[in-house]
C-alpha cells in the first residue's frame, strides 16, 4: 500500500473523529489532573500492604461500636461508614490499625462529575457511550496508521526513532510527539474501546462463577482468629459490609475482594459462600485502572500528557494539512503549449511554495509556464526548459508525489532538446542530504534530449538566501528576470497597505522613464532598497519595484513599456489616486552601515534605490555612484543636480555616467575599467559594491569585476560575494 493511501486514511480518520476526540482529550486532561490531585492529602498509612483483616477489624470495632461498611479505594485509602462510641456518624478516611480519623470523605465536585459524564457518554447515555467507543476505536486506527506513516518515512520500524527533518513546528512535533507518546495514546484508545464494549454487553459474559456453600457448624471464635481474615490483606479488599446485628448467626460479613466475593459467618469465621469473579470482569477492572491511571500517580501523569497531546495532534494535524494545501497550483497555459515546465517533488508543501513563487513570476513576465507534480510527468511538446524543485523524503528517497518519476521519465521521452536545472531541498543534518535531487539530475543527464542548463543546486533548511543564489544564477544565464530579493520568497506575505499618489512626471520623446512618488496612508516603515509589490490586474500577477526613500515617501523610477502591465498601470495614476500594495523588506539590499566605502552601480531605473540611500546617508560613508543610460536627456540633468547637492552635503563623493546611444558610446563596464584601482582598493578594505538594474548589465559587471579580482587580488569575485561585499538587486 502506498504512502499516499496511508496518509489519506490517517487524515480521513482524523477528520471524521476530530470533534469526539477533542471532547475525549479535553475531558481526559481534566480527569487526569483530578486523578493526580485526589491523591493529596495522602491518607494511606505506613505498611498498608502488610496489614490483614485480623489485625484491622478488631481494632476498629473498639473505636466504632457500629460499623456499616468499610471500603478501600484505588488510592489505598481506607474509608469507613460507622458510628463512634458517642453515637456520632463518621464517614471519612481512617487509620485501619487505630481507627484514627485522617480526613473527611472526598466527594467529587459537580464539575468533575459533569466532566466524567461528558467523557463517558456526551450525556446521551447508551448512544453516547457507543459514539465515544467508536471514537476511541478510530483513535486506535489513527495511531496505527501514524506508525505506518513514520515507518514508511524512515524506511522501516528499525529506523522509527531516527532523526527527522524539521520542516516546520507543527510537522516536526506531530511526528516527535507521536513517537514518544505512541504507547500511552494506544493505551487510552484500546482501554477506552474495551470499556465501552464491556459496558454495552458486547461480550455477554457472566460476571461471577463457582459458588461454594458451607454449613458453618464450627464453634464461635474471636474475629482476630478467623482464618480467612488472617489470610486476607487489606490491600486485596474493595469493600466489607458488616453484620447489622452482632452475635446473630443469620448475619454475615460480606467481603468484596479484587478476585472474588465472600460471605463469612460472623461467629465462626467460616466461608458460607464464595463467588469468583469471571476473568472478563477482572480484566475490566484492570482496564479501568489502566485507562484512568487512578492506581498509579506516574501513569496518571503520563496519560494526562497523552490526552493533552491528542489535542496537539488535532491542531498540528490540521496545520500540516492546511500547509500542504494552501499553495494552489494555477496553470494559465496547458501542458502541451508551455515553454517552461516546473516539476515539483514535495512532501509537506514547502518545496511547492518555492516553485510556485517562480511559476508566478514567469507568468507575470509573459512566459508560458506550467507547474505540476513529478508524478504527473508526461510529454511536453513545446517545452524548452525544465526546472525541477524536489525535497528528499525519509532516508534519501523520493517524496510521495515523485516516487513514479523514474518510470515516467523513461515512458515519455522528449522529441526536442530541453535544458534542465534541478534544485534540491533538504537538511545537512542528514547523511542523505538532497540525495533524491542528485538522483533526478543523473536521470536527466542520461537522456539524449536533455542538457544541463546549470549544475544541481541545494537549499539547506529552506534557506531563502540559498534559494535566491540559484535564482540569481538561473536568471543571469537565462536572462529571464526573476526577483533576487529574499523578500519575494517569504512564506508569510506582509499585509496590503494603501498608498496615495503625490507626484508623477511625464515621459517625453527622448525619455521613457517617469518618476512617481507615493505616501503610505498607514505610515508603513520602509528603507531604500526595499521592494514595492503592486498587483495591476488584481490577481496573482505581482510587479516589484525598488524603493527609493525620500523624506518618508516612496520614490519609484519606472520605464514605460507600451504593453507593460505594471508600468502602464502606474503611469495612468494621477495625484491623489490610491492603490493597494505591499512593502517587502529587502534586508540584503539595504545601505551597509559598517562599510567605509560603497560603490553603487546602476543602469536605467535601477538608480532609484541609490538616490534614496544617498539622500539619507548620515554616516558620511564614502559613496561613489556609477550609472549607465541610453541618452543624456532632461532626466539625467535632474540626476546631475541631485548629485551636485549631495556632494555639497558630504553625502556623495562622485557621480560618473555612461551613455550607450550617444557619441563615443560607453557602458558601466567601461566606468569600472577606468576606475580599476578604486575597485581593487575598495574590495581590499572591506568596502561594498551594490548593483541594481538589468540582468544583462549585472552579468557584464560581474565579468568585469571578476577579471579585476582574479588578476589583482588572486581571488574570484564569488569570494567577496560570500563575504557580503557584493550586493545585487537586478531584474
Amino acid at each position: 500500500m502506498t504512502l499516499s493511501i496511508w496518509r489519506y486514511a490517517h487524515l480521513a480518520l482524523a477528520i471524521i473523529s476530530s470533534f469526539f476526540l477533542f471532547i475525549l482529550a479535553a475531558t481526559g486532561v481534566i480527569l487526569s489532573v483530578d486523578a493526580v490531585t485526589e491523591k493529596y492529602p495522602n491518607y494511606q498509612v505506613e505498611n498498608f500492604d502488610t496489614i490483614n483483616l485480623a489485625q484491622a477489624l478488631p481494632a476498629l470495632r473498639k473505636v466504632y461500636p457500629e460499623i456499616i461498611e468499610l471500603r478501600v479505594d484505588h488510592n489505598k485509602f481506607v474509608r469507613i461508614d460507622a458510628q463512634d462510641i458517642d453515637g456520632n456518624s463518621v464517614k471519612g478516611y481512617i487509620d485501619p490499625l487505630t481507627g484514627k480519623l485522617l480526613g473527611p470523605e472526598i466527594i467529587k465536585s459537580p464539575f468533575i462529575q459533569w466532566t466524567t459524564a461528558l467523557h463517558r457518554s456526551l450525556f446521551l447515555k447508551e448512544t453516547g457511550r457507543v459514539m465515544m467507543g467508536v471514537a476511541s476505536f478510530i483513535l486506535c486506527l489513527i495511531s496505527i496508521s501514524g506508525v505506518v506513516l513514520i515507518a514508511k518515512r524512515q524506511q522501516g520500524i528499525r529506523n522509527f526513532f531516527v532523526k527527522i527533518n524539521r520542516d516546520f513546528f507543527a510537522q516536526y512535533f506531530h511526528v516527535v510527539a507521536g513517537r514518544l507518546l505512541l504507547i500511552p495514546t494506544l493505551l487510552l484508545a484500546v482501554t477506552g474501546t474495551y470499556l465501552v464494549l464491556m459496558h454495552v454487553d458486547v461480550f455477554d459474559l457472566e460476571s461471577k462463577e463457582l459458588v461454594i456453600a458451607n454449613d458453618a457448624t464450627e464453634e464461635s471464635i474471636a474475629i482476630a482468629e478467623f482464618k480467612i481474615f488472617q489470610e486476607t490483606k487489606l490491600s486485596d479488599v474493595e469493600k466489607i459490609e458488616f453484620p447489622f446485628m452482632e452475635d446473630d448467626p443469620e448475619e454475615f460479613f460480606r467481603l468484596t475482594l479484587k478476585t472474588r466475593d465472600l460471605t463469612v459467618h460472623q461467629l465462626t469465621g467460616a466461608i458460607v459462600a464464595e463467588e469468583r469473579l469471571a476473568k472478563a470482569v477482572m480484566l475490566e477492572k484492570l482496564t479501568l485502572d489502566l485507562h484512568t491511571g487512578r492506581s498509579n500517580i506516574l501513569l496518571a501523569i503520563i496519560l494526562g500528557f497523552a490526552s493533552l497531546n491528542i489535542l496537539f495532534f488535532i491542531y498540528s494535524g490540521f496545520v500540516i494539512t492546511w500547509k500542504r494545501s494552501r499553495t494552489k497550483i494555477r496553470n494559465k497555459h496547458k501542458a502541451q503549449h508551455a515553454e517552461v515546465i516546473l516539476l515539483v517533488g514535495s512532501e509537506n508543501g514547502s518545496t511547492l511554495f518555492f516553485a510556485n513563487c517562480v511559476h508566478k513570476q514567469l507568468l507575470a513576465h509573459g512566459i508560458s509556464s506550467y507547474i505540476t507534480q513529478m508524478n504527473q510527468f508526461s510529454a511536453f511538446p513545446k517545452a524548452q526548459k525544465m526546472l525541477v524543485f524536489t525535497s528528499t523524503f525519509g532516508l534519501g528517497t523520493a517524496p510521495s508525489n515523485a516516487d513514479k518519476f523514474h518510470d515516467l521519465l523513461a515512458k515519455h521521452p522528449a522529441n526536442q532538446p530541453i535544458e534542465y536545472a534541478v534544485v534540491g531541498f533538504g537538511s545537512k543534518s542528514y547523511a542523505d542530504y538532497c540525495s533524491f535531487a542528485f538522483q533526478v539530475n543523473s536521470l536527466f543527464a542520461a537522456q539524449s534530449w536533455a542538457t544541463e542548463f546549470i549544475p544541481v543546486h541545494t537549499v539547506n533548511d529552506k534557506s531563502v538566501d540559498e534559494f535566491t543564489q540559484w535564482i540569481h544564477q538561473w536568471s543571469e544565464k537565462s536572462l529571464i528576470p526573476l526577483s533576487t530579493a529574499a523578500a519575494s520568497y517569504q512564506a508569510k506575505l506582509p499585509p496590503l497597505h494603501t498608498f496615495k499618489v503625490l507626484e508623477k512626471t511625464a515621459t517625453s520623446a527622448d525619455n521613457t522613464t517617469f518618476k512617481i512618488v507615493l505616501e503610505s496612508t498607514s505610515k508603513k516603515k520602509f528603507q531604500s532598497g526595499d521592494l514595492l509589490a503592486i498587483y495591476p490586474a488584481n490577481d496573482f500577477k505581482e510587479r516589484l519595484y525598488s524603493i527609493g526613500a525620500n523624506d518618508g515617501k516612496i520614490q519609484l523610477m519606472v520605464k514605460l513599456y507600451t504593453d507593460g502591465l505594471g508600468s502602464s498601470f502606474l503611469y495612468k495614476l494621477q495625484p491623489n489616486d490610491c492603490i493597494k500594495a505591499r512593502i517587502l523588506v529587502n534586508k540584503d539590499f539595504h545601505m551597509p552601515q559598517a562599510a567605509a566605502q560603497v560603490a553603487m552601480i546602476a543602469n536605467g531605473t535601477g538608480i532609484a534605490p541609490f538616490l534614496g540611500m544617498i539622500a539619507s546617508n548620515k554616516s558620511q560613508t564614502a559613496i561613489r555612484l556609477f550609472a549607465g543610460f541610453r541618452y543624456n536627456n532632461s532626466l539625467i540633468k535632474e540626476y546631475g543636480a541631485f548629485a551636485a547637492s549631495a556632494r555639497q552635503q558630504g553625502k556623495l563623493e562622485s557621480l560618473e555616467l555612461a551613455f550607450s546611444r550617444e557619441e563615443n558610446p560607453q557602458y558601466v563596464m567601461d566606468l569600472i575599467a577606468a576606475n580599476e584601482r578604486y575597485f581593487i582598493d575598495l574590495l581590499s578594505n572591506q568596502g561594498v559594491i551594490m548593483v541594481c538594474g538589468s540582468l544583462l548589465m549585472l552579468r557584464d559587471v560581474e565579468k568585469a569585476l571578476n577579471r579585476l579580482t582574479e588578476q589583482h587580488l588572486g581571488r574570484p569575485l564569488s569570494y567577496y560575494s560570500e563575504r557580503q561585499q557584493l550586493l545585487t538587486d537586478c531584474y
